[in-house]
């Protein structure tokens, strides 16, 4: 016969897994100074030109990082990006930009995007939830604050922003166009360079933006063409038998059946 169950009291309660395993005081500090000692040695290879071998002393870094660490985890991210940035491969500087800025998310959702802690959209403050708490306590024990945070955001954002430049196309123009939008706004603070930088990139950005938008929907219109007409095909017609109509006042299009073709 089975045993009963035990009493709600002394079962073990259900973990949650968003929130992140904490390390002993003396075990955090140790990791934390071996992964600053990897970082440290990284930096040098950055500033002697030695890019592949700082990003390995990098992930070192972060190998040996807690992982609730979020902000210092964000810097070695950030500084990946910008290895990437010298060695001119953007897409890997997109996508280490890009996990920088979704750590520092975990501790400061951006205004953009409320989450818990911030202000929703009817103007009401929702509750810190306990894995932010843990988090935010975390940046404060290491000795950095949220200011530290909003200012490594603004440099991945322009990291990554200018990374997106770089690998062009329609929809990794428009991302670095709301990057650039991003930092142009509080509480980004922005170096007069960074700002020169950033004003030039929105003036020129929208009709690049623009050109690839076209380039891409005639790309993908003739090749929808192509198709149609291959299906056609059997029955003596092709998509020139069809003409679209565009009705300025709704927007929407009308189809005309032409059998001479054209």
């Amino acid at each position: 016969m089975a045993s009963p169950p035990p009493p709600p009291s002394t079962r073990t309660p259900a973990i949650d897994p968003s929130i992140p395993e904490i390390f002993p005081p003396e075990e955090e500090k140790a990791l934390l100074e071996e992964s600053t000692a990897e970082k440290s040695n990284a930096n040098k290879g950055f500033t002697s030109g030695e890019y592949n071998s700082a990003i390995q002393g990098y992930e070192k870094a972060l190998a040996v990082c807690p992982t609730y660490l979020e902000y210092d985890i964000a810097v070695l991210r950030s500084n990946i990006a910008a290895c990437h940035l010298k060695l001119e491969e953007w897409k890997q500087a997109v996508e280490s930009a890009t996990q920088a800025l979704d750590a520092l998310n975990t501790i400061d959702p951006p205004a953009s995007a409320p989450e818990n802690g911030a202000t929703g959209a009817e103007g009401k403050v929702e509750e810190i939830d306990d894995a932010t708490e843990i988090r935010i306590a975390a940046l404060t024990r290491t000795g950095h604050t949220i200011n530290d945070v909003h200012k490594l955001r603004t440099k991945a954002l322009l990291r990554r922003a200018k990374a997106r430049q770089q690998v062009g196309g329609w929809s990794s123009l428009q991302g670095a166009l709301e990057d650039y939008q991003a930092v142009s706004k509080p509480p980004h603070q922005l170096s007069s360079l960074d700002q020169k930088a950033v004003q030039t990139a929105l003036r020129e950005l929208p009709p690049r933006l623009d050109e690839a938008k076209n380039s891409e929907l005639a790309d993908m219109m003739g090749k929808l063409k192509q198709l149609g007409n291959g299906i056609l095909k059997p029955f003596g017609l092709s998509t020139d038998n069809f003409q679209f109509t565009k009705d300025e006042g709704t927007g929407g299009y009308s189809m005309n059946f032409n059998q001479g073709g054209k």
